[in-house]
């Protein structure tokens, strides 16, 4: 089992329902995959550094879980098939970036 991240941004045109529904959707893609959900975080609308398909903003979704590498390209074909996701990024964490993303989800319960 691999340790994940995944970062992806939903178009800013959709409703609460809608990003609520498209999150869940993959966090269902990945837990029928065999993966441990460790972390999710909405970021929620920011301001995109250039446009991305004319938008100028969109809804940020952090997964970090642990999954087989095998699911990992099964996901990622449901974020190219769907047009609600804008763009994605899946990156395997070493032992440091773990260690990393571990102080910053305490750095945020801290704050919350």
């Amino acid at each position: 089992m691999n340790h994940y991240e995944t970062v992806f941004i939903l178009n800013p045109v959709l409703s609460e329902e809608q990003i609520k529904e498209t999150v869940k959707k993959y966090e269902d893609i990945l837990v029928s995959n065999g993966a441990k959900m460790i972390s999710k975080e909405d970021w929620g609308l920011k301001k995109l550094a250039y446009a991305i398909q004319h938008k100028k903003s969109g809804f940020y979704h952090l997964f970090e879980y642990t999954v087989p590498g095998e699911a990992i390209n099964t996901v990622e074909v449901e974020f190219r098939r769907d047009e609600r996701v804008m763009r994605y990024l899946t990156v395997k964490l070493d032992k440091h970036a773990i260690a990393w993303a571990e102080k910053r989800r305490n750095r945020n319960k801290q704050k919350a």
